[in-house]
Parts: structure tokens; C-alpha cells; sequence
């Protein structure tokens, strides 16, 4: 038997700062919209009474850029319909995140805002059947106001009733009347703001009573007959035939800026494709790229069988394959762009690939950080309390305990950190920074500070490099991150008396680093499996033991466009070379000797 205690948990921390405030608001969005049916109503109005609270404190686009997190489960019905009725960034964020079924994104669009509801409409991942109901209201996104003595209609911020799959009928070219989606007779409807129901003071509203009225809408649509009823009024809608349809182009040729964004495309579709951005890292970007794709684009390498995602226009939208190729100029060299071809897929993706409501093992290792994390993060809150007496006087005792209770929880969540980025880069739900690092004085000023601290247990760490720079595509604090985790991780499991020598090389198109393997690490069967680290080291580059340490270095590697693998008794890191190259490299030389110059006068 398990107890969920989560929510409750974060109900209790105090909000006292800012950064307080953004913590315990990202929290009640995972916890809120995670939350299955069945739920404590009563907590959840505590966690909308604070959400509400909290949004009044953070303004609506640091709110809205908290919805667009990837890692964010937005799968509760109505804890989107209530994002939905907040500020247009932050519903049009949580449209953008929202991973509904098919009969929960059936029974809420309906009562969507109506410029929410045409945001929707861009998303190329929806299922096939809530596509065709947004396409169906779609006619009501860009009209005059109806007269007042009209039906309700599904663009009024009022309470709306729908009736999926309707059948189409004749329409009058001269009028189109007001749209009516209605429910099956006595069935119960679906208001549009939660928070409206919330509010309410009598005992049908709540969040229970809007799960109930969405399942009684379910139970609805699955009992109703094939046919409709002849007196339930029709969508005047779907009259036009696949045959009146323009022939959506199946490839475009194009080009590029040195920006990555489209400066030219064929005639057909050069209006809904120029100035739209191929190179772009944002989740509500138009064009969204896989990693490779990225990645090659970043190096300025061919494209072959790119995977993009773009947004707009009903004839570009969907999934595409690219194939192009850098071009540079002729006087200089520099590059100036791509130039290439956009392809449809042979087999496009369709509703059954969306992504699915059930936990991957990503979502679940992410969910295990999160429940140990939030504990540990208030024992070092309580445990920093009784350290600097901020509630009175404490013995000097107790503040010693606390503050070595303050160290343990700090050295927790740096555990946690690493456990959450391995999880992230192995699922590719995180992307390492870009730039442009020089690995070699990287490698040569590790092996340095770590030779200095092997010294005293008469063992050794050289390096045979040459003096070549070796531009690297990673940022400066990921490069040395990395090179840290192999090298303390072979220093920390060397014995007394053990020498290993490190060499560095490159052969135009990559860098690599060999390393000898310590006696105690060489005899393992797999070097990257996770063991229960040693009692006494030297030096640690984690808490978790030598092969998790190496697991990690190996997938920040391979996010890089590199591996690292075991040869018999070495360990081997490539990296490919960076075609920019920045001038400061230059001065990395420099830079180093006097690093370690500093180095050696400090010890």
C-alpha cells in the first residue's frame, strides 16, 4: 500500500522569497496536473487557492515559461481547462504541453477560448479525431460578433455543450447560421473556467464535480447511437470535398542564412515557409529539428534524412525529412548557409505515435528525484535554521550537528542532480550547450592539479600531447565537467606506487584521449555498470561509484556527437572537432601556464 503525500508536502513549504515562490509553483504544476482521477478534492482546491495565490506574485511569462518545461506532466483534464483560463502566454504554453486522451481533448475544446482554441489547431500531434472537431469549429475563429438574441455559441466565454462526430449537411452559400454544439438531451455540460467552479460555494462545484462532468460526458459519447437524432441541430460544416483540396506539396527545394532560416523555397510554398527558422531550440518554435539534426547543423555538416516538425499552413505542416548541404563562399570561405530539399516522409507519423499517457521509464526515474528531493530540500532548510539561530539562540552543539546535517543534504542533491541529467541525456530530453572549447587545455590542466595529488601516495597521472589546439563543440564548464568525471574518476581508484599515462590525439576530423585503466577498474567485466563506491578516495568525482560516474561522462559524450568506450585496458574518449573555432582559443595557452603556475605556488 502506498501513501501519496506529495502535494501535501509542498502545500507546507513557505514561500518567503522569491525563488521560493518559482519552486513551489513548478512543483503544484507537476503535482496538479499529474494528479489521477480519484484524487483528494480537498487538496486540490488547496493547490488552486495557492496556484492563484502565486500568480499574482510571478508575473504571466516566467509563469508561461514554467508550463512550457519538458519535463512538465500536463495530463489532468481539469487542471488544463484551468491553465487554459489564465493569461493568453500561459494558456497558450499549457495547449503547447498538454497530453491529453482523445476523449478529454474532445470534452474540453469546445469550452476553449476561442483564440486558444485556434492556437490549438497548430499542434501536429493531436489525435486524428480531435484534429477533425478543431477543424470543425475552426469556421468560428475569425467572425463578427453574433446578435444578441442568438444561440450560445461555442466563441462566448459561457458555459458549452457538444456533441462529438456531428454529420455534415448542405450549407446555404449566402448565410451561415450560428453554431450550436450541443450535448444529448438532459446530459450534463462542461463549464469553461474551472476556477468559476472552485469558487462556488455550494457542493456541486470543485474539482471532483468537473472530473465527474467530463466522465458523464465520456459515458455520454459511448452509449449515443450511431445515428443522430433528426432534432439535434447539425454543424453546417465538412461539405467540401477531398477533390476541392489544393494537391499539398509532397518536397520544396530551399535555402538557408548562416542563421539556419529559410531565405529562399519554391514558389508553392515560399509564403508560409520563408523566414521561418530551422535551426531553432524552443519547444514552440515552427520548425523544430530531432538533436542530430541540430547538431549537424551547428558543425556546418551535411544534412542526410534530417527529421523536422513544422507548424503553419495546413499544406506544410507535419513531419518532413531534410537533406542539405553547407555552402560557403568563394572568397574567404565563410559560411553562408544551407542549400537543400524538404521530403515527406515515406510512412508519416499518425494519432497512435502521439505520445502516450502512460509513464515512460523517464517520466518515472524523474518522478523518484522529485519525491526524494523535495524531503531533503526541507531537512537542509530546517537543518540551515538551527544553524545560523534564525528562530533563537541554539547551542553550539546542536548548530554542528545541524550544519553537518546541512552538508550530507547538499551532497544529496548533487547526487540527485547527476542521477537527473544521466536520465535526461540517455532519453535525449536535454541537449548540452552550445560552444566551442579547447579540450587539449582542458585535458592538460586536469592531469596536472590531479598529478599534484597522486604525488603524495607515489603514484602518477602524465599526459603525452602536443601543443595543438583541439576545438571541441562544447561549452567551456561542460568540457571541463567531463574531462573532470573520466580523470578523477582513474585517479580516485589508483593504488600506491601506480603510474597512468593519458595521450591525446586528432586526425582532422576528431579528437581523442586515451587513458590507461587503474589495476582495480581493468578487472571489471563492464567498466559502466553502477557499484557501491569506495569507502576512502583520494580524489571522487561522484557519489555514486566509478562505473555510474564513467555512465554519465559516456552519455554527455555521445550529446556531444562522441563516445567513450574500453579498448582492453584503456579508456578512450572521442570527441569530433569544431569547425568554429573561436580566436580566444588562441590565448588558451597562456591562460594555462599561469593556471598552473598558480597551482604549484598554492601547494
Amino acid at each position: 500500500m502506498q501513501f501519496d503525500d506529495r502535494l501535501a508536502t509542498v502545500l507546507r513549504m513557505q514561500t518567503g522569497s522569491v525563488r521560493a515562490a518559482h519552486t513551489q509553483f513548478r512543483q503544484l504544476l507537476d503535482l496538479a496536473g499529474s494528479a489521477p482521477e480519484g484524487a483528494d478534492d480537498a487538496q486540490l482546491e488547496t493547490a488552486y487557492e495557492r496556484l492563484s495565490m502565486l500568480s499574482a506574485e510571478i508575473p504571466a511569462e516566467i509563469r508561461a515559461m514554467m508550463v512550457r518545461e519538458p519535463g512538465l506532466r500536463l495530463r489532468n483534464p481539469a487542471f488544463v481547462a484551468y491553465l487554459a483560463s489564465q493569461e493568453t502566454p500561459v494558456a497558450i504554453a499549457a495547449m503547447n504541453n498538454a497530453q491529453l486522451t482523445e476523449d478529454q481533448w474532445e470534452a474540453l475544446i469546445p469550452a476553449l477560448p476561442t483564440a486558444i482554441r485556434a492556437h490549438l489547431r497548430q499542434r501536429a500531434d493531436l489525435p486524428q479525431a480531435t484534429r477533425d472537431l478543431l477543424a470543425l469549429l475552426g469556421v468560428r475563429d475569425l467572425v463578427l460578433p453574433q446578435p444578441a438574441d442568438s444561440p450560445t455559441i461555442i466563441d462566448q466565454p459561457q458555459t458549452v455543450r457538444a456533441r462529438p462526430k456531428p454529420a455534415p449537411v448542405a450549407a446555404e452559400p449566402e448565410h451561415v447560421d450560428p453554431i450550436e454544439i450541443v450535448l444529448l438531451e438532459n446530459e450534463p455540460i462542461l463549464d469553461l473556467d474551472p476556477a468559476l467552479a472552485l469558487a462556488s460555494e455550494d457542493g456541486n462545484g470543485g474539482i471532483g464535480a468537473l472530473v465527474r462532468r467530463i466522465e458523464a460526458f465520456q459515458r455520454a459519447r459511448a452509449s449515443a447511437p450511431a445515428t443522430p437524432s433528426p432534432d439535434a441541430p447539425r454543424l453546417p460544416l465538412g461539405e467540401q470535398h477531398d477533390d476541392e483540396l489544393p494537391d499539398a506539396p509532397q518536397s520544396f527545394d530551399f535555402t538557408t542564412d548562416a542563421d539556419g532560416r529559410i531565405a529562399w523555397a519554391d514558389a508553392s510554398v515560399a509564403p508560409m515557409t520563408v523566414g521561418m527558422a530551422l535551426a531553432g531550440r524552443k519547444a514552440d518554435a515552427p520548425a523544430r529539428a530531432d538533436a542530430a539534426t541540430l547538431a549537424a547543423m551547428r558543425r556546418r555538416q551535411p544534412v542526410r534524412g534530417g527529421k523536422l516538425v513544422l507548424e503553419g499552413a495546413p499544406a506544410i505542416a507535419g513531419h518532413w525529412r531534410m537533406d542539405a548541404m553547407p555552402v560557403f563562399s568563394t572568397s574567404g570561405g565563410r559560411f553562408s548557409g544551407y542549400r537543400g530539399r524538404m521530403r515527406r516522409p515515406t510512412i508519416v507519423p499518425t494519432a497512435e505515435s502521439a505520445p502516450q499517457a502512460r509513464d515512460s521509464h523517464a517520466d518515472r526515474m524523474r518522478q523518484v528525484i522529485h519525491e526524494l528531493r523535495t524531503p531533503v530540500n526541507a531537512i537542509q532548510g530546517f537543518a540551515e535554521i538551527i544553524q545560523q539561530q534564525l528562530f533563537g539562540p541554539t547551542p553550539n552543539e546542536y548548530r554542528a550537528l545541524a550544519a553537518a546535517i546541512a552538508g550530507d543534504a547538499a551532497r544529496m542533491l548533487a547526487g540527485f542532480e547527476e542521477l537527473d541529467r544521466l536520465v535526461k541525456l540517455e532519453s535525449g530530453a536535454l541537449e548540452l550547450d552550445e560552444g566551442v572549447s579547447d579540450l587539449n587545455a582542458i585535458v592538460a590542466g586536469t592531469t596536472a592539479q590531479l598529478d599534484q595529488v597522486l604525488r603524495a601516495r607515489s603514484a602518477a597521472l602524465s599526459l603525452l600531447a602536443t601543443g595543438n589546439a583541439c576545438p571541441v563543440p562544447l561549452a567551456r564548464n561542460d568540457a571541463e565537467m567531463l574531462v573532470w568525471r573520466i580523470l578523477a574518476t582513474l585517479a580516485g581508484a589508483v593504488s600506491p606506487g601506480e603510474e597512468l599515462q593519458a595521450v591525446m590525439a586528432q586526425n582532422g576530423r576528431q579528437t581523442g584521449l586515451e587513458i590507461d585503466l587503474p589495476a582495480s577498474l581493468a578487472g571489471r567485466d563492464d567498466l559502466f555498470e553502477s557499484t557501491a563506491p569506495a569507502q576512502s578516495q583520494a580524489v571522487s568525482a561522484g557519489m555514486f561509484g566509478a562505473g555510474f560516474t564513467l555512465r554519465l561522462a559516456r552519455a554527455e559524450a555521445r550529446a556531444a556527437g562522441g563516445d567513450l568506450r574500453r579498448e582492453e585496458d584503456l579508456l578512450v574518449l572521442t570527441l569530433p572537432l569544431s569547425t568554429a573555432v573561436r580566436t580566444d582559443l588562441l590565448n588558451n595557452n597562456v591562460d594555462l601556464e599561469r593556471r598552473m603556475a598558480d597551482t604549484a605556488r598554492g601547494h
